[in-house]
């Protein structure tokens, strides 16, 4: 009686484990969350010390999960320190709330003040993956590699869903042609203009090899028609004249799950 309880019992558990698991291969499952962090003064590496031995933890025990932590890569007079984390979407909010209540989160909460907190400044942005993004798997790459972060802003909701329909239908696989590494794509929600944004990461072999992708995916015939075909159904260009492309490249940390 009691083995088959047990039995009972372990098939129950695998069940639940099984559904707590499914959907993880769609990107809509997660819900992500960019931080910007700006150390204050001469405490970026405290910053990653705690990022390292902490910060996983802490929002682990909230449901969150550390995907990447990146660093500017090249000179960085700031210091800027990016967090990207994820959760199941259906916790988002309660998660991402109880981790902002932790007490250990005030080592990066600068309402905290100087005397506890390691930052000046947080820039926090919600994502949610487009409908065509990959499916995002952190890994280790077996050779270094760059990332680069592109956020493009559109004149409109609607020539963002013209964009939208043109990585898919033609700049995702143009990019891998030439040798670029579609890993993510996101819709920014909860923040003024997202409904016109774009946010993507790339990955590279350099920034010398981004540079080089792109200057023949910019020559490529079939992006050259796609991109006219596109702007001619818009009336115009997808993205805003000022300020509607912007890439910065960054190299992961020793201990990002993202390298």
């Amino acid at each position: 009686m009691r083995m088959t309880l047990l039995l009972i019992t372990l098939m129950v558990s695998s069940v639940r484990l099984v559904a707590a698991d499914s959907g993880s291969d769609r990107p809509e499952a997660f819900a992500y969350e960019l931080q910007r962090l700006a150390p204050r003064p001469g405490k970026r590496d405290a910053l990653l010390d705690w990022l390292r031995a902490r910060g996983a933890e802490v929002a682990r025990r909230h449901g969150i999960a550390g995907v990447a932590c990146l660093v500017p890569a090249g000179d960085d007079p700031a210091g800027e320190v990016l967090w990207l984390t994820r959760c199941q979407t259906a916790n988002a909010a309660t998660a991402r709330g109880a981790l902002r209540a932790d007490a250990e989160c005030r080592r990066i909460d600068p309402a905290a003040g100087e005397a506890e907190s390691l930052v000046a400044k947080v820039e926090s942005m919600a994502l949610v993956p487009t409908a065509y993004s990959p499916v995002f798997a952190p890994a280790v790459s077996a050779e270094p590699r760059v990332f680069e972060l592109r956020t493009y802003t559109c004149p409109s909701p609607e020539k963002r869903a013209l964009l939208d329909d043109r990585f898919r239908e033609h700049t995702m696989a143009l990019f891998q042609k030439h040798g670029m590494q579609n890993l993510v794509y996101w819709h920014p929600v909860g923040v003024e203009g997202g409904e016109r944004k774009l946010v993507y990461l790339l990955g590279h072999a350099s920034v010398d090899a981004a540079r080089e992708s792109f200057a023949a995916f910019r020559k490529d015939l079939d992006w050259l028609a796609a991109k006219e075909a596109s702007e001619a159904k818009a009336g115009g260009s997808l993205t805003e004249k000022e300020r509607g492309v912007i890439s910065e490249f960054f190299l992961a940390t020793g201990f990002s799950p993202l390298q």
